[in-house]
């Protein structure tokens, strides 16, 4: 996983940071996106959490559409718990299972630096592209005659003609 550390450009940032490392509020961020991202790993477990979406369930209800026992539904359930992905309420003998948002909305902002990212990105590439103009007709490369990073041509007639000029060349 990548490290939660920012950059610390100013004085400001150094001191926020300081301050959250005191504190263990990193430690506690990070603790909690493994445990997230490991409940959120399992597509049984998902499926858990969508069906959450539409309100509390008890064990029995959670279990109906899957075809398995009821201790391993409850497995799942217990590393949804650990996350903090959900909690059990009381009503009367019921302990019915609802959904808690916090952790899935800190693993959203984590995620965002990482949507950011790939948006500049594509922004980039964009620029750069329409900056070189498209390229139609005679400048375009055919397959045959695409190269890789090391001037070699990629294709297999490709590979012919270059023994051949290397024959050429040693005549």
């Amino acid at each position: 996983m990548a490290s939660l550390r920012p950059t610390l450009d100013t004085r400001a940032d150094l001191h926020k940071h300081s301050v959250m490392v005191l504190h263990g509020y990193l430690r506690r961020t990070e603790e909690t996106l493994n445990a997230t991202f490991g409940a959120l790993a399992d597509p049984t477990r998902r499926a858990i959490l969508a069906r959450l979406i539409e309100g509390e369930a008890s064990v029995v209800e959670l279990a109906a559409p899957f075809e398995m026992s009821q201790p391993a539904i409850s497995k799942h359930l217990r590393v949804l718990e650990r996350a903090g992905l959900i909690s059990i309420g009381r009503d009367a003998q019921r302990r019915p299972r609802r959904l808690e948002a916090r952790p899935l909305g800190e693993a959203a902002e984590w995620l965002e630096g990482y949507r950011k990212f790939w948006e500049a990105s594509y922004q980039r590439l964009d620029a750069l592209l329409e900056e070189t103009g498209p390229r139609t007709g005679s400048d375009a490369p055919s397959p045959s005659q695409s190269s890789s990073k090391f001037g070699r041509s990629t294709g297999r007639s490709g590979q012919r003609s270059r023994k051949l000029e290397l024959g050429k060349k040693t005549k």
